[in-house]
């Protein structure tokens, strides 16, 4: 069985604990992954795989959304993600969004994010934790139910923004108990998938871990790797 490489966006500032967490997860899925970050020189050796990682807020003024103040951007990890997205895409690369890296596939794809998910969900707990404590429900039939086989599924929560108007091809796979989206795929795509919630931290619950092991079977199916300096043209 081939171990596919699957390159892993992080933050510069303080993402190799990000990363150390998904390089786990995709090694007892049987692939192999390397860290992309801005400003960092990109792999050589071409890519089956992405995941779009968590991290900090995506700039408002890329989705047309309000701009806040005392909230960490990173604007050149957002044009690099954006970039990565809008090239892998169109080729059909096997892509997991986490967290911001959900939220950043639905921008790619055209669609919109809410800033602040406390000024539309006002009734929504002020929940932040790494432990499984929010749960969430799986749209019945979708990609992501086959996956995780858990309806309804306990997650973690790290997160202020979420999805608002799809982007083109999108639905939605899971919504928490308030009506926040907490997942979206295309299920016409080898495989699409992004999720609010952060299974790399959750390396005890095997449905979340099943996750990384349907992105590194979709990538050892993909027929022509790319280079990420291809991905980046």
């Amino acid at each position: 069985m081939t171990r596919p490489l699957i390159g892993v966006t992080t933050s510069r500032r303080g993402g190799w604990r990000s990363y150390l967490m998904h390089r786990l997860a995709l090694a007892r899925a049987g692939a192999r992954s390397v860290r992309i970050m801005p400003g960092e020189p990109l792999p050589e050796e071409p890519l089956q795989g992405l995941v779009i990682g968590g991290g900090d807020d995506i700039g408002a003024e890329i989705y047309g959304g309000k701009v806040l103040p005392d909230v960490r951007i990173d604007p050149e990890r957002d044009k690099m993600e954006l970039s990565l997205l809008r090239a892998a895409l169109p080729r059909q690369l096997p892509v997991l969004g986490i967290c911001r890296g959900s939220q950043m596939i639905n921008v790619a794809l055209g669609g919109t994010l809410h800033t602040d998910i406390y000024e539309v969900y006002v009734q929504a707990p002020k929940m932040r934790t790494v432990l499984p404590k929010k749960r969430v429900s799986i749209e019945a039939g979708s990609r992501l139910d086959r996956i995780l086989s858990c309806n309804p599924c306990l997650v973690n929560a790290l997160h202020h923004q979420s999805v608002d108007r799809l982007g083109e091809g999108l639905a939605i796979a899971a919504r928490d108990e308030i009506g926040i989206v907490q997942a979206i795929e295309n299920d016409k795509a080898p495989f699409l998938v992004g999720v609010q919630w952060h299974p790399e931290l959750l390396v005890w619950k095997k449905p979340q871990q099943r996750l990384f092991a349907a992105l590194a079977e979709a990538a050892r199916d993909v027929a022509a790797p790319l280079s990420a300096e291809a991905l980046l043209t």
